[in-house]
């Protein structure tokens, strides 16, 4: 998976980078902020740009499976090169743009102080990204603003989705084995859920709990696209599932959405967590999927506030009582008889299977 970066992320990556290497330039040498900017993206972003898994992948992956302190001394190697190589980079370009006036050896080649710099910059952004990736893009944002110090009513719409057959697996596989199955299903997942916007909240166990704020899952029925794309993503790779580990991974998931509270709890470590009975039926939604036979619910409240997508076809399962709830739930399955094609479809319509549920 590549990592994500809206527009407005990597606008402000640049401009902090930039503006750090302007203002190196300006307490250092008096001036000179252009030059300072310039050599700053190029010894910087190369850091930022490989440890957001962009560029060099396969190298980050080798050096972070090392013990710890192989993993410090292969970064340290890798950034010392980065810097070097991006300062050399900058001094050349500098020098044939004729904006220096020093020979292109003493441009290309930088000081012990503007590597302590370089890495100084570097070390704190990679720490912020770091964990702005543990937390998730929302949560992070959230903690950061205090928006749920204090609990707050909203709408939020819910995706539960759980791993089929799990308990036969972790016999067959072990301990270990699920644990690296589980990694891999759940990675699979990150890019869909990102790429429609949503955020994963918690994982329990085998399953994945992803949310978003209403009005962004039912634009362009994002989180029906998000289902459909992780099912499309593991049946792409069903046969790197079934060389590495025997089996590819067959998925329930339950949609619903509705009026939860949202408060930032815990003293030593904080979370956002969600409460209400959205989150609760929606938890037993999933649990139909077993009893009534079918891999994607949603429920028809959900249903009615967006637009079905072309591709996906709707059938009516009536009411449904649901342990925890005194209301009867109306169900209705999603299914297709083709991939999502990973979202792209740019006008999503009304199928004709949504006339299921319109009576109801």
């Amino acid at each position: 998976m590549r990592w994500r970066f809206s527009t407005l992320e990597i606008i402000l990556l640049l401009l902090v980078v930039a503006g750090s290497g302007m203002a190196y330039a300006w307490v250092v040498y008096g001036g000179g902020g252009l030059i300072g900017a310039t050599y700053a993206l190029f010894m910087c972003m190369p850091i930022v740009a490989f440890e957001r898994h962009i560029i060099f992948r396969r190298l980050y992956r080798r050096i972070h499976g090392s013990p710890t302190p192989a993993f410090l001394l292969s970064s340290l190697a890798v950034y010392f090169v980065f810097c070097n190589v991006g300062y050399a980079a900058a001094g050349l370009l500098l020098h044939v743009a004729g904006a220096m006036r020093e020979s292109a050896s003493d441009a290309m080649l930088p000081s012990l102080n503007v590597l302590v710099y370089a890495l100084a910059t570097s070390g704190p952004i990679i720490f912020v990204l770091r964990v702005r990736e543990l937390l998730g893009r929302d949560v992070f944002m959230s903690l950061l603003t205090g928006r749920y110090r204090k609990p707050v009513q909203e709408e939020r719409v819910f995706l539960f989705i759980d791993l089929d057959g799990s308990t036969s697996l972790a016999e067959r596989f072990g301990d270990l084995r699920m644990q690296e199955y589980l990694g891999k299903l759940f990675a699979a997942m990150a890019d869909p859920v990102l790429r429609h916007g949503g955020s994963i909240d918690d994982y329990v166990g085998d399953a994945a709990v992803i949310t978003w704020p209403y009005d962004r899952a039912i634009a362009h029925a994002a989180c029906i696209r998000c289902v459909f794309d992780i099912l499309e993503q593991i049946e792409a790779d069903a046969h790197r599932w079934q060389k590495t580990y025997g089996e590819v991974p067959r998925l329930r998931a339950a949609l619903h959405g509705g009026t939860i509270v949202a408060a930032e709890i815990g003293v030593d470590r904080h979370k956002i967590t969600y409460f209400g009975d959205t989150v609760n039926t929606t938890a037993r939604l999933e649990g139909l999927c077993r009893t009534l036979d079918r891999q994607v619910l949603i429920s028809a409240d959900l249903l009615r506030r967006l637009r079905t997508p072309v591709f996906v076809r709707c059938e009516d399962l009536g009411e449904h009582e649901v342990k925890g709830r005194g209301q009867r739930l109306a169900v209705l399955s999603l299914a297709t008889d083709r991939p999502a094609s990973n979202g792209r479809e740019d006008q999503p319509v009304v199928s004709a299977g949504t006339e299921a549920f319109t009576s109801l």
